[in-house]
């Protein structure tokens, strides 16, 4: 059904009210791994940018004491604790334990005291304890990087609104494989569930508070 409207224009009337930032962050980087930057394999992404700007925040997180946490896809050898997730998209193969594309990319640096939480399917929460950290932690705003926009990141960003936390999303430290499900998953994240918001803007947030978590 179509009411002649605008795209925007319908949305708005629905689904324009904005969250804002919380008190007290984290920040998530979702899923950089190897595979989404080695031309060799089928997952390659060209989404160096998004890696770029999502580093810039953990530097930016580091500095205030906000904490900074890592997820990755780990399968065992027979792809078994993956369930339906492992059987639909036949390049979960490459997330096998051991294998070079489930490795972080020489970039990204994880510090001994920073949390990785591996996962079998796309949301960080579903099956981990990230849910029950950030509770411990007093952590009520999740900022969201990584890979990929309308899978992983979606499916962190849905399940971080269901838990009560505070999605944020920031469009230049995510990235898909093609810029129309990228796009759309954006829009459509921003009007329902959580803000999606600029690097620059969480930079001046991370900068306006700090202070060990």
């Amino acid at each position: 059904m179509t009411t002649g409207e605008s795209l925007s224009t319908n949305y708005q009337r629905a689904f324009g009210k904005r969250i804002g930032f919380g008190a007290r962050p984290a920040l998530i980087m979702i899923d950089f791994v190897q595979a989404y930057f080695d031309p060799t394999c089928p997952l390659y992404a060209g989404v160096e940018g998004a890696l770029a700007s999502a580093l810039r925040l953990q530097g930016a997180a580091r500095r205030k004491g906000v904490p900074v946490i890592y997820t990755n896809v780990v399968y065992d050898r027979h792809g078994s604790n993956g369930g339906r997730f492992f059987q639909k998209s036949m390049v979960l193969q490459y997330f096998i334990a051991g294998s070079a594309m489930g490795a972080w990319p020489d970039a990204l640096k994880v510090a001994d005291d920073e949390l990785v939480i591996s996962k079998q399917y796309p949301s960080a929460f579903f099956g981990t304890s990230l849910a029950s950290t950030l509770t411990v932690w007093g952590i009520d705003t999740l900022i969201h990087t990584g890979l990929s926009t309308s899978g992983c990141v979606r499916a962190t960003c849905v399940d971080c609104c269901s838990h009560g936390f505070i999605p944020i999303v920031v469009r230049d430290a995510v990235g898909d494989r093609h810029p129309a499900p990228h796009e759309a998953n954006l829009f459509d994240m921003d009007a329902k569930y959580g803000d999606v918001v600029s690097e620059s803007e969480v930079i001046d947030y991370l900068n306006r508070i700090g202070g060990e978590a």
